[in-house]
């Protein structure tokens, strides 16, 4: 398994091939069909350049007060991520370099892959308890507004994984 530190900085994403088992450390957002509408329309609400952005809707609990929150994630999984093929191109063009999913993507993803040097990873639908423990902790929220699971959350995680290169930036795609 590869692990890769995020966010992807000056990385060669071209030698990843789809099938390949990676791994991530250090930062990942969350970012469902809501927040990648609103990306689009107001920008995002912190540096994407380089990121990991993961279609999930965390289980989080605040075991503080509504004045002062302390959140703790209970699971976090991936959710379809057909949802976001409206989106998905457009919010690549902005600078993400590696999108987390489940399930394919359509072309007009792919080609986004390709013109960025990007890759879509997907993560093991049923596995939420299982990638949690790689969440070493939450450190921020954006968008609360949306509701929790639209929220675009800031994972500081440690060999989240394992995932498997579905799209390359090559333009392979597992799902052909």
């Amino acid at each position: 398994m590869i692990n890769l530190e995020v966010p992807v900085k000056d990385m060669d994403l071209t030698k990843l091939k789809a099938g390949d088992v990676i791994s991530l450390s250090g930062n990942i957002l969350t970012a469902r069909d809501q927040a990648h509408k609103r990306i689009l329309e107001q920008g995002a609400p912190c540096d994407i350049e380089g990121a990991a952005i993961f279609h999930a809707g965390p289980i989080i609990t605040n075991k503080g007060s509504e004045d002062e929150p302390e959140y703790e994630i209970v699971a976090v999984g991936p959710t379809t991520s057909m949802r976001m093929n409206p989106y998905q191109k457009d919010v690549i063009a902005l600078g993400p370099k590696i999108v987390i999913g489940k399930g394919g993507m359509d072309d007009t993803v792919r080609e986004a892959l390709k013109e960025h040097n990007a890759i879509y990873v997907v993560a093991t639908g049923g596995c939420a308890a299982l990638y949690v423990d790689a969440v070493e902790k939450i450190e921020s929220v954006d968008w609360l507004d949306l509701g929790m699971p639209e929220a675009m959350w800031n994972l500081k995680v440690d060999s989240f994984g394992p995932l498997i290169v579905a799209m390359d930036s090559h333009g392979n795609s597992l799902y052909d």
